[in-house]
């Protein structure tokens, strides 16, 4: 079973690079984020064709959350309880075995800008609905663009970038408390030493010059550790692909073992 995470960073911008990539890489459950697109505008009928069920809760112009599937799933949460007004940035389901959930987490723009503690309030209300709704001896998942460097090890800057936005102790911290409800960092956990990134500026040539940062995870439970295979930044897909341009995330994939 392959499982992944993917900041496409627009639906339409990005939907044929999308399709090639599910075509390629087959995955069974997918967590997209910054859909960028109404519910109602999205398009059912194209990933039906590649045999994709999608759930959807998506947003005009900014945030928006959708995971598709193979098999059917069914919905269990939309929106981050008391924090709707940050936008659509969760959808939880329940497929093919697993509380599948993923996340558009806050950005927090800088470190003086309002939405930091913004950031900082809805990681907590995170926190607080995972502790209440997510037993840890389940089968979980919790994964997608969370907007956090968790070590300097999975910044291109390592120490140096400590205490900017991202990497401040503030917002590891709340990182660290998913974590401490029973979820593991499954590419780290199965890459202690790895330094890989998931995410690179457009700007400055960023991608080929290395200069990433890794935030976008999949989180999962011991029930979920034990099956895991192997975790893949797919950095191939983070390049152009003919004349389709890629988003500014790669895609981040597990596979997991049937038992």
């Amino acid at each position: 079973m392959r499982i992944a995470t993917w900041n496409i960073n627009g639906l339409k911008a990005r939907l044929d690079y999308l399709c090639l990539w599910l075509a390629e890489r087959r995955p069974d459950v997918v967590g997209l984020q910054e859909l960028k697109t109404e519910d109602a505008q999205f398009p059912h009928a194209r990933f039906a064709e590649l045999g994709y069920v999608a759930h959807v809760h998506g947003e005009k112009a900014w945030n928006g959350v959708a995971v598709l599937s193979r098999g059917e799933a069914e919905v269990f949460q939309r929106g981050l309880p008391g924090q709707e007004a940050l936008g659509a940035r969760l959808i939880g389901v329940r497929v093919a075995g697993l509380d599948f959930t993923t996340v558009y987490c806050p950005n927090g723009k800088t470190l003086a800008h309002v939405d930091y503690q913004r950031k900082l309030d809805w990681f907590e209300a995170l926190a607080a609905y995972w502790a209440e709704r997510h037993a840890p001896d389940r089968a979980t998942v919790l994964c997608g663009d969370f907007n956090v460097v968790p070590h300097a090890t999975d910044s291109w800057r390592g120490a140096d970038g400590d205490g900017e936005i991202f990497h401040t102790t503030l917002e590891r911290e709340r990182f660290a408390t998913l974590l401490a409800l029973g979820l593991i960092d499954l590419y780290r956990d199965r890459h202690p030493e790895g330094r890989a990134y998931s995410w690179w500026d457009y700007r400055g040539g960023s991608f080929h010059r290395g200069h990433g940062l890794r935030i976008d995870t999949l989180l999962g439970s011991e029930a979920v550790r034990r099956r895991v295979v192997e975790v893949v930044i797919d950095r191939d897909f983070r390049k152009k692909q003919g004349e389709l341009t890629p988003s500014d995330h790669a895609p981040v994939y597990a596979d997991l073992s049937d038992r």
